[in-house]
């Protein structure tokens, strides 16, 4: 459950390769009016909504408190890349979420802590966008969604899959399904508290910049190398890197 601008910040912060500057890609974004029209809906949403309870969410939050809250969510979702490794046909990678969500969910009590890195067990994310991407559906073109923020129409697609068969949204995991928004909920909020140190690093025309971000991001996500195929200028010398 995110806003344009949370899922850009959560964009910057966990990207290993520069945003790079772009102004023409009409050909994945050629629905960029409607898309800017929605962004604008969500910034507003962010500002007056997501970002407050953020900021009150922090105040209150011991540190080690909130960090405990990051992990349970991150472990809850190590379901989504047990069962999404299995469809990619990546049994290794299946393997080693299962063991992670196996012992986080034990020793790490519900997975407050995480024990699983220490040990050596590392987080291998998969999503339903990324099997699909393995199926071989292309990525249509760049969208905006309401409250949701950017993606592609395959991303759009992978989100709803993983949503609902996430341990929250699986029938019979929650009977009461107030629970299982609540999540959502204090899952978007602890993501956008951990990440409001990063709105300043936020530069230019702030739906480009969102944009290349997240298609740069996934384009890594999906193949391991930045694809700089969204335009056609070089990349500058000077970068901004995160």
């Amino acid at each position: 459950m995110t806003f344009t601008r949370f899922m850009l910040l959560l964009l910057i912060a966990l990207s290993p390769y520069p945003v790079v500057a772009a102004e023409d890609q009409g050909d994945i974004d050629p629905w960029e009016p409607m898309n800017r029209r929605i962004f604008s809906f969500n910034e507003s949403l962010d500002e007056y909504v997501l970002l407050p309870a953020a900021k009150g969410y922090r105040f209150v939050m011991p540190d080690p408190a909130e960090k405990g809250v990051t992990n349970f969510i991150s472990n809850v979702y190590e379901f989504n890349s047990i069962f999404n490794s299995l469809l990619q046909g990546r049994p290794g990678n299946a393997l080693q979420s299962t063991a992670r969500f196996l012992v986080n969910s034990t020793v790490g009590l519900l997975g407050l802590i995480d024990v699983a890195t220490p040990m050596g067990i590392e987080h291998s994310p998969a999503d339903f966008g990324q099997t699909l991407y393995t199926w071989g559906v292309d990525s249509g073109p760049y969208v905006v969604l309401p409250m949701f923020g950017p993606r592609t129409v395959r991303g759009s697609a992978g989100y709803l899959v993983d949503t609902y068969t996430s341990l929250p949204g699986l029938p019979g995991v929650i009977e009461d399904r107030e629970w299982a928004y609540l999540f959502w909920a204090v899952e978007a909020v602890d993501l956008r508290a951990n990440l409001i140190d990063a709105d300043e690093l936020v530069t230019g025309d702030r739906y480009i910049f969102i944009r290349n971000a997240y298609l740069q991001r996934r384009e890594f996500f999906l193949t391991g190398e930045l694809n700089d195929s969204f335009t056609e200028q070089e990349q500058p010398e000077d970068y901004l890197e995160f």
